[in-house]
């Protein structure tokens, strides 16, 4: 593949994601925030302009992506939207330093959340706006948005969408991965719709309920409140919100299937099971320490809910200061940084996925030694045989857990704590944003050093592009021919 057609399908994501400053430009706008004007209008031109002058150069061909084109194009392009997304935020004026708009721009993109700043309600609300659509717009994917468009590039999606894509099995649910991306997409914005029409009926003004629902469906965590949702201190926006983060860590194409009324792809799902497991048993454990402290039951059920919720899909909303709880209950939540919810949704973090074939697989192990001639094979989804997933998942999980302690490591040479340190690095590999220690619910990230903050950057456009993607580079045989 030449440069030239490389660079064109990129700056023609980038010219997707500048579009997108409409949103937040029309809010200037009509608020009269007229100091973001500028920031929001120069960047969207530039990304929009050579975006057209892109696309409309060369000839319009099949384009075959290498393999290493590929895994260099899903990095290259969410290098550039992170840097891309920075830009309004260091023209406002609000973040001192690049380090800190770039940290917060990766956060957004990544749907992290972890955030530099001590007070969001000091923006202006234009910009707030921003940061929460960010987490939109990386929940499932720039790249998955543009391949709608791909086709009209002469180019086949299936590849990038698989290098962008989470979990360790990837597949169409469409005959044409266009139309896949266009139903998950769809499937996406309906229920973002549906969730701001709910916070709006609830309390929220629209802004705050557009906002609010970018960054749950996203599974980011951003709030245009200190206090996030429980500035509102309105139970039925918490169980508003607590629903839609649970379906958000559900794998969209679930969705699909239901409403094609195949229901045997959902009923016999492994993960959708063992989510709803951890789930439901965790809530259940953490309310039962919490009904003391929260004076009763439903309260408590509440809280819990909520809690377990944001942090099994790495959302990172907090409505309570976790750290005063019971530490049996501390312990529960941070087990949840190691899971994540389930591959293909929006969520960061391990994957349930993973866990099902590493546990199905150790059941299997312990067979063997019971029954040494007996043969057993891997059963996930109702299907068996699936040898292959059982090395892609510990190979997987090796990386990660290296990751993680590297990521734990530079934590400490900044001074943080080691719990502190271990806590941020699970959070910033898995996209979770909440932590514990120093960095605990509604810390900022500001105070790090800007080494830190740009390590940090990197871990958590590794852990939204689950490692490899990233990592490839490093690897000598990449770059030998």
């Amino acid at each position: 593949m030449s440069a030239l057609v490389f660079f064109r399908l990129i700056f023609v994501v980038l010219a997707v994601v500048g579009i997108s400053l409409l949103l937040p430009l029309f809010v200037a706008l009509g608020l009269g925030e007229k100091q973001m004007i500028l920031p929001f209008l120069l960047p969207m031109i530039f990304s929009v302009g050579l975006g057209l002058l892109f696309f409309f150069f060369g000839k319009k061909r099949s384009i075959k992506f290498s393999v290493r084109s590929v895994y260099a194009f899903v990095a290259l392009t969410w290098i550039l939207i992170s840097f891309f997304g920075s830009i309004p935020l260091v023209a406002s004026g609000f973040f001192p330093t690049f380090s800190d708009a770039l940290f917060e721009s990766v956060s957004g993109f990544s749907t992290t959340g972890a955030t530099v700043l001590k007070s969001v309600e000091i923006l202006p609300r234009s910009l707030n706006l921003w940061r929460c659509e960010m987490h939109w717009l990386g929940g499932m994917g720039v790249i998955a948005l543009t391949v709608a468009l791909l086709p009209l590039l002469g180019v086949d999606g299936f590849q990038l969408i698989k290098a962008e894509s989470t979990g360790p099995e990837k597949g169409k649910i469409t005959p044409k991965m266009a139309n896949t991306a266009e139903v998950l997409w769809f499937l996406y914005f309906s229920l973002t719709v549906i969730h701001a029409i709910l916070l709006k009926i609830f309390g929220m003004d629209w802004l705050d309920s557009i906002s609010h629902a970018f960054s749950t469906m996203g599974t980011g965590g951003f709030s245009t409140r200190d206090a996030s949702i429980a500035y509102y201190n309105s139970p039925a926006i918490e169980w508003v919100c607590t629903i839609f983060m649970f379906l958000s860590g559900v794998n969209f194409s679930l969705y699909f299937y239901l409403l094609s009324r195949r229901f045997d792809e959902v009923r016999r799902n492994s993960e959708l099971k063992a989510y709803c497991l951890i789930f439901f048993s965790t809530t259940i454990l953490i309310t039962i320490l919490l009904i003391a402290p929260c004076d009763g039951f439903f309260p408590a059920l509440r809280i819990a809910a909520f809690q377990v919720a944001s942090v099994i899909t790495s959302t990172g909303y907090s409505t309570a200061d976790y750290q005063l709880w019971h530490t049996a209950a501390q312990f529960l939540l941070f087990a949840l940084f190691f899971t994540g919810a389930s591959s293909g949704s929006t969520s960061g973090g391990f994957k349930i996925v993973r866990w099902c074939v590493l546990a199905k697989h150790a059941k299997n192990e312990m067979l063997r030694m019971l029954h040494p001639h007996g043969v057993f094979s891997l059963r996930l989804d109702g299907r068996s045989g699936r040898k292959e997933l059982v090395s892609n998942v510990a190979s997987f999980a090796f990386v990660y857990v290296l990751f993680v302690f590297v990521t734990a490591f530079f934590g400490t040479l900044a001074r943080l704590d080691l719990f502190s340190a271990f806590a941020t690095a699970l959070s910033m590999v898995g996209n979770v944003g909440l932590s514990f220690g120093e960095l605990g619910p509604g810390a900022s990230f500001g105070f790090l050093p800007s080494a830190l903050k740009f390590w940090y950057s990197f871990a958590m456009i590794a852990g939204r592009l689950e490692l490899y993607n990233l990592l490839i580079f490093f690897l000598f045989e990449y770059w030998r021919r």
